[in-house]
């Protein structure tokens, strides 16, 4: 300051002519200055812009009381170069960094991009089981170019400890399961919008999808094939349009094209669509962002790009858009109910726990059906043993008549009944009930329909998720039961997948603990009757049960 002072007193000590030149310098000093801050700090000048408003290119804007500009960060301090790898979990003696640190920006974007690819998820804190599912398929693929979405605090803190590279999307959504449907679910879906539209400028290629579905093979080779295309997207198409891996045939596709799992390329197209996507969804509140996405790009179909790749003109009739092939990116209905790819001979990409009931319950049932859900250890050995068994159908209740609503339901009905008794002898003997196979002559579906979509490849009768006949119990049994007091509802009744007992991570001294369990008259030899079941691992009951075998274990069990 006294520096300045004296200046200022020599200058007017000094002859106009100095005068006047000191003034100049001084002005032109704070002018350049002035200029020089403003490229440093302004928005498109920054390389490591963070998630803020100014993706929309409009003022700060709130959705459900939640500021969209609340996540506007200054350039991120140094990072390491060296990456710790995934799954390595940071010192337990370090502390969690500042919040800031997480934001996204280009610089962190950069650092686990691969190719210039990026694969990004996100959820909130009652998905952490999906988003664990969703990271270590990828990473046992040989995938680490991964970004992970934490919309609270809680998930973003415990991905951090388990090593899951993790941005803060700034979204403070409650951590509960918020239910598909629900004003949350659809801020959910607009935040997915927000970061399509915060990535795409920072020039990498996004491959985003939803966390209720898995990676089985390594998808970035296949998406390389179409290096012209500036948006691959999967779809709800349950036809088939194509026998092998090709793009499927855009003129066939119908259904809407599901956002779940789709790649943007960084193309000025791709960047105008994303743009009008989130103007159109911030408008009005009312539009779920699939029927936005699928309302825009579907101004424009066709023509081809070409006559072999399977790209082609959409939205604006600059968009060149590609549809993944159903029978290898596959929704719940194509892998779980058609199985196209087994029926095709091919090796599925992904599958997407669509068409399903049951909410999330249903959907992480279906993962475990499949046995692609990773579950802690004591999901494999439960407190009290396990107990099986095989239902006895007989061949006219599966193939017999002709396929309708009163062949299909006699054969359920007679499946429930017999699961019905199986429930009782594991609540009796307090064992987790290791569900059958359940078979269907038809198909379900949220609207009227012949019983198997025409022009599917659905077979009759099939293997048909529990789902589709337990809806109301899935939810019961691992949501409700848990909080029930058990004097007045009774013991929870637990249940696995009908898979469970051929799933890899089933502990060896589990799958070797088994005990077959048959019934005999008592005195006959080799009757040796007892009631003692209190030994732990599985039970075994015997197969081709009907009914009344387990009507008459369940009278044996009862002093049990």
């Amino acid at each position: 300051m006294r520096g300045w002072r004296n200046a200022v007193q020599e200058t007017a000590a000094s002859k106009p002519l100095f005068l006047t030149i000191y003034a100049t310098v001084i002005l032109g000093t704070v002018v350049s200055s002035f200029y020089v801050f403003s490229a440093i700090y302004s928005p498109t000048a920054s390389p490591t812009r963070s998630i803020s408003s100014s993706w929309l290119l409009a003022p700060p804007l709130s959705q459900n009381g939640v500021s969209l500009s609340s996540n506007i960060s200054q350039p991120s301090q140094h990072r390491s170069n060296k990456l710790r790898p995934i799954w390595e979990a940071p010192s337990r003696t370090s502390k969690m960094p500042r919040l800031k640190s997480f934001r996204l920006t280009k610089e962190l974007v950069a650092q686990r991009a691969k190719d210039n690819v990026i694969i990004v998820t996100f959820g909130n804190f009652a998905f952490m089981d999906f988003i664990l599912t969703w990271v270590k398929h990828l990473t046992d693929l040989g995938v680490s170019n991964l970004l992970v979405g934490a919309m609270d605090a809680k998930l973003l803190n415990a991905l951090y400890w388990k090593g899951i590279p993790v941005f803060d999307m700034g979204s403070h959504i409650s951590t509960d399961d918020v239910g598909w449907g629900s004003p949350i679910f659809h801020k959910m879906g607009r935040q997915k919008v927000l970061l399509i539209n915060a990535i795409l400028p920072f020039g990498f290629e996004l491959l985003m999808c939803d966390t209720d579905m898995v990676w089985l093979k390594n998808p970035l080779p296949y998406l390389a094939r179409y290096p012209d295309a500036d948006i691959l997207t999967s779809s709800d198409q349950v036809v088939p349009t194509v026998v092998d891996d090709r793009l499927a045939d855009w003129k066939q596709v119908g259904a809407a094209y599901n956002i779940g799992i789709f790649h943007w390329r960084p193309t000025p197209p791709a960047k105008k669509l994303a743009k009008e996507w989130i103007d159109m969804l911030l408008a009005d509140d009312r539009i779920w962002d699939q029927n936005g996405f699928n309302e825009l790009v579907r101004r424009q179909t066709g023509p081809a790009f070409d006559d072999e790749s399977g790209i082609f003109y959409s939205y604006d009739g600059n968009l060149k858009l590609g549809i993944l092939p159903e029978s290898i990116f596959c929704s719940g209905h194509t892998y779980f109910v058609q199985a196209l790819h087994q029926q095709f001979r091919l090796q599925p990409y992904a599958l997407h726990t669509t068409f399903q009931y049951a909410g999330t319950e249903g959907k992480r049932h279906r993962l475990r059906e499949a046995m692609v859900f990773f579950d802690p250890p004591e999901y494999y050995d439960a407190p009290g043993g396990f107990l099986s068994f095989r239902p006895s159908i007989s061949k006219s209740l599966l193939l017999d008549g002709e396929h309708n609503l009163e062949s299909h339901f006699s054969l359920i009905n007679y499946q429930m009944r017999q699961i019905r008794s199986a429930l009782g002898l594991a609540s009796v003997l307090n064992r987790t009930l290791v569900m059958p196979p359940l078979w269907c002559r038809l198909d379900r579906l949220w609207f009227p329909h012949p019983g198997a979509l025409l022009g599917s490849m659905t077979r009759q009768p099939f293997l048909c998720p529990l789902d589709h006949v337990f809806e109301y119990a899935l939810v019961q049994v691992n949501v409700m039961l848990r909080d029930l007091p058990a004097e007045e509802f009774g013991p929870a009744i637990n249940i696995r997948e009908y898979s469970f007992l051929n799933n890899p991570f089933l502990p060896q001294r589990v799958r070797e603990s088994w005990l077959d369990v048959q019934l005999c008259q008592e005195g006959t030899e080799d009757c040796h009757a007892s009631s003692n079941t209190s030994r732990p691992g599985l039970l075994r009951f015997p197969k081709r049960s009907s009914e009344e075998t387990m009507l008459a274990l369940l009278a044996w069990c009862r002093p049990c």
